[in-house]
């Protein structure tokens, strides 16, 4: 893909393979939305691409609040009238025992590694559509965990490690799920495991040796985003380079609806699905 002229929007962008990618793809020529949550390391990564020639702007927002959300697609929307590029990056690690909840009371790993990737792509998504041919790429993990929909904010038997399992298991559910929703729009959604372990803050602070380098995991994430080879081709899970299978239930179409209809409803959208559903 020539990303001359290419608008790109990276969550999680200020540090670890986030940051790799959004250097990577501001060098390559494309223009760099650079999300994070500290300022100060925003305005780093921003100056670090500008003086590699590229062209970048930070936007400040903290994924484990809804409203923060929304304001990050809204300055998105007024910055840019095109958008060729989302990648849902973001995420919180498996570190720590204590359950924790977001601003809106929603268990804190689901909150930021699933749900505020789905209410921001469902923001963004007409301004994907005006872009098409555009891609949607969801930063998942090759850990997953079925979701129990009978306590999907885990208040028994909690574990970081399971939180997280879980939350990235929904991003692949999500992703298999939108990819039918958008069939013939020119907008594809994939996702995938970049690499284990890399050597990022996150699995650092879960107590975890790394195993593998930022730079492979980047590999990975820059080639769903940018690859010819994979031009038009969607609800795709990918283990680093190769194309792969996920956790079963991603394939099971009940659960994928079930999920839908509860982030909906979690994020005060499922009053106007049924109205267009119903117009």
């Amino acid at each position: 893909m020539d990303l001359k002229d290419k608008t790109i929007l990276i969550t999680g962008s200020t540090d670890g393979v986030g940051r790799v990618v959004a250097q990577r793809l501001g060098g390559a020529g494309a223009r760099i939305l650079v999300h994070g949550r500290d300022a100060e390391r925003g305005k780093t990564t921003v100056a670090d691409i500008e003086a590699a020639g590229g062209k970048a702007e930070f936007f400040a927002a903290d994924l484990a609040s809804l409203a923060q959300v929304r304001r990050l697609a809204e300055a998105v929307r007024e910055k840019t009238d095109r958008l060729d590029v989302l990648i849902n990056n973001a995420g919180v690690g498996t570190a720590g025992a204590k359950r924790q909840i977001s601003a809106d009371g929603h268990e804190l790993r689901f909150a930021v590694n699933y749900l505020a990737g789905f209410l921001l792509t469902s923001e963004l998504l007409p301004l994907l559509k005006a872009s098409a041919p555009a891609r949607i790429v969801n930063v998942a993990s090759a850990g997953q965990q079925a979701i129990d929909f009978g306590d999907v904010m885990l208040t028994h038997g909690y574990s970081g490690v399971r939180a997280y399992c879980q939350s990235k298991l929904a991003q692949i559910l999500f992703t298999v799920d939108l990819a039918e929703q958008l069939k013939g729009t020119g907008v594809t959604v994939n996702a995938l495991h970049p690499a284990s372990y890399m050597n990022t803050t996150m699995v650092r602070q879960a107590g975890v040796t790394p195993w593998s380098s930022v730079e492979t995991g980047a590999d990975a994430i820059v080639n769903l985003a940018t690859s010819p080879a994979l031009e038009g081709r969607s609800g795709l899970y990918f283990d680093g380079l190769r194309e792969s299978r996920a956790d079963a239930q991603a394939y099971d179409a009940g659960a994928r609806q079930q999920l839908r209809s509860l982030s909906l409803d979690l994020v005060g959208q499922a009053s106007t699905k049924s109205k267009e559903q119903h117009s």
